[in-house]
């Protein structure tokens, strides 16, 4: 990969996008992992005005300072950026409060930390008129859709939505991205027990990107080893029941002759 020109061309797109949509710039949500570090700085490149949040929810104290290190780079790097941190744990708690405790299990309240985030993302966007920038790499939001349908999954643009998880790394390299995120296990910070991604689907980002790979050359006539026979149906199985996230909502169409 051609790093500093795929960043050329990333930064470009968002450029022309937000000059399009005739609004002043991006917010993001900064979580204090990669995908969100490279798309800050890509947004930030644009010179436009950037919103980069903190948006604990009872997060465990490390990824809540990777996150405000991060931003506080950012803002040391470009003027056009300002940070903030919103701590959204009253906000979470109150909805739990007044939730029926038979619907409050832990998958449900995880993607409801999302969603409170989204929110919050919306509204610095509406208030500044900006664009929300999503934070999804290509094995997350294509291969096995692990993210918040109307969580993290609900932005206005994907910069990076294209890139392997590896490439995302290999652009942080280049962009600066402080060491500490750099070596950080992936996590979606969405559970009390700091679970990291590797630990939910069973399978590294590495590995996942291989499948993804693996899947899209049929004609590839190769051996597998053992541990890749046990990530292909680890990959399928997310893909397939996450595919609803990853393809359009379905419209019921009308027939022409019942429209008559």
């Amino acid at each position: 990969m051609k790093i500093q020109e795929v960043i050329h061309h990333i930064v470009k797109w968002l450029t022309d996008y937000c000059d399009k949509s005739h609004l002043n710039g991006f917010v993001v949500g900064v979580s204090g992992g990669i995908d969100s570090a490279v798309t800050s700085i890509l947004c930030a490149k644009t010179g436009k005005k950037v919103y980069a949040l903190n948006l604990p929810i009872y997060q465990s104290s490390n990824q809540v300072r990777l996150s405000a290190n991060h931003i506080e780079w950012l803002q040391n790097q470009y003027p056009n950026v300002t940070g903030a941190k919103v701590d959204l744990t009253p906000v979470f708690q109150a909805y739990c409060d007044n939730l029926p405790p038979e619907l409050q299990d832990g998958l449900t309240m995880a993607n409801t930390r999302s969603r409170v985030r989204m929110i919050t993302l919306y509204a610095f966007a509406g208030h500044h008129r900006l664009l929300v920038a999503g934070t999804g790499n290509k094995v997350e939001d294509f291969g096995v859709g692990f993210f918040t349908k109307y969580g993290d999954g609900g932005v206005d643009l994907s910069p990076i939505a294209d890139l392997m998880k590896t490439e995302v790394y290999e652009i942080g390299e280049k962009l600066g991205v402080m060491e500490e995120i750099l070596q950080a296990p992936p996590t979606d910070g969405l559970w009390q027990d700091n679970r990291t991604d590797e630990s939910q689907i069973g399978a590294t980002y590495a590995e996942l990107q291989w499948a993804m790979e693996h899947l899209e050359k049929p004609e590839d006539k190769i051996s597998l080893n053992d541990r890749q026979k046990e990530i292909l149906p680890i990959y399928l199985k997310f893909n397939r029941a996450n595919k609803h996230k990853m393809e359009p909502i379905p419209v019921c169409k009308i027939p022409d002759d019942l429209q008559k």
